[in-house]
């Protein structure tokens, strides 16, 4: 990318953030696409994971508060369509990935198999964020699944599935 291109983004945007879905439980199981994600402690080790506000995943994770992030692989950029462009309210998310094999499971929850890796992620406290809630949360347990490389941002925005 040249540097003209780089100054002309807006400074959140300049650097390149992973993809990952989140698989949330509770009345209507389903799966959500998250940008806005970071490690925020090493001891205790926890995440702070930002959920869209209005969304079924949101509903999901206050009244479960246990989920599964999950750090998606390059390849699955058309995921985030179906993942993070349609509301889980109206589709169930979970039966079409079903109907399309991509789905395993990994300590109770529906996780997609090819994934680079996942983290079962408990709430330990939820903060109003704007347009977003921010969940700070304990990593009860991790596995790493595959390697590659994982998907950005950048990916997203060079298949013109997001703008930056």
């Amino acid at each position: 990318m040249t540097t003209r291109n780089t100054i002309r983004k807006k400074p959140w945007n300049r650097v390149d953030l992973p993809v990952y879905s989140v698989s949330s439980m509770g009345v209507k199981p389903n799966m959500h696409i998250c940008t806005y994600v970071s490690a925020v402690s090493m001891q205790p080790k926890r995440m702070m994971v930002a959920l869209y506000e209005g969304t079924q995943t949101l509903e999901n994770v206050q009244q479960h508060p246990h989920f599964v992030l999950q750090l998606l692989a390059a390849h699955q950029y058309r995921l985030v369509n179906q993942l993070g462009k349609q509301s889980g309210r109206q589709v169930n998310k979970i039966a079409r990935l079903e109907k399309r094999k991509l789905l395993s499971n990994w300590n109770g929850f529906p996780i997609l198999h090819e994934a680079l890796a996942v983290m079962e992620l408990k709430v330990h406290e939820q903060l109003p964020g704007g347009d977003h809630h921010l969940f700070v949360c304990d990593v009860v347990a991790y596995k790493n699944l595959h390697e590659g490389q994982p998907l950005t941002t950048s990916i997203l925005h060079e298949h013109r599935i997001i703008r930056i």
